[in-house]
């Protein structure tokens, strides 16, 4: 069959259920390989297997740091990050402090964000800061993507997949408005199809997160499209 590798270059391959067994995480991997999805995002503790699995393929490492709460401290975070990156990943996505962020301490919020930043550039990882967007109101993830610029991260990325709701395309469109056009929107949460999967990229969206990914792309090759699905994705 033929798949539309453009759509599979968009897509973190996701498994970050709790009960995840090796041999899941192990055929998570050979799909991204098939498939040639940007990364495999996993749990720390299958960050070692992941980059084994991973290994000789353009498929990146993918792991999260503080969640899904983003409650722990900045030194757990840090720690978490350093451990995960010392095992091979190459890309973090971490959870910003939702309650500091909602109470209005933003000095901290920005202080947590940074402290791992600069901790996964020092060793030439991404970071992708998750801002929770179901827990916050509009003006809230505006600062809080001001936040994630400001502190140097790569990407802001919409939720963590576990808490009310996933992304949508109003919260894509207002974080891409606030970022700008050459920083990284990942939607995360609710994307199960390729249609919803278009309409992130319509909104603005350069990476989604997905554990439907594999139906996403049988999709490509069934459907009849005249226009590209990254058509207007801006650059990063």
């Amino acid at each position: 069959m033929n798949f539309d590798r453009t759509v599979a270059l968009l897509i973190d391959h996701t498994i970050l259920k709790p009960d995840a067994t090796r041999e899941e995480v192990k055929s998570v991997c050979a799909e991204a390989v098939r498939f040639g999805f940007a990364s495999v995002c996993v749990n720390p503790f299958w960050v070692s297997l992941v980059a084994s699995e991973l290994k000789g393929s353009p498929v990146r490492v993918c792991t999260v740091s503080g969640f899904p709460l983003g409650a722990t401290s900045t030194a757990a975070k840090v720690s978490e990050t350093l451990a995960a990156l010392a095992d091979g990943a190459q890309e973090i996505d971490m959870v910003l402090n939702v309650g500091a962020l909602r109470g209005g301490e933003f000095e901290a919020v920005g202080a947590d964000i940074r402290a791992v930043v600069e901790a996964s550039h020092r060793h030439g990882a991404i970071v992708k800061v998750i801002l929770e967007t179901a827990l916050l109101t509009d003006a809230q993830k505006v600062v809080a993507c001001q936040l994630s610029a400001s502190a140097g991260a790569d990407f802001v990325k919409t939720s963590t997949g576990f808490s009310k709701s996933g992304a949508t395309v109003d919260d894509i469109s207002l974080m891409r408005k606030t970022v700008g056009p050459s920083m990284g929107v990942k939607a995360s949460g609710g994307i199960r199809t390729l249609e919803d999967l278009r309409a992130m990229v319509g909104a603005g969206a350069t990476r989604v997160g997905a554990s439907a990914s594999v139906k996403i792309m049988e999709s490509t090759a069934v459907a009849n499209r005249t226009d590209s699905v990254t058509a207007g994705v801006p650059a990063t």
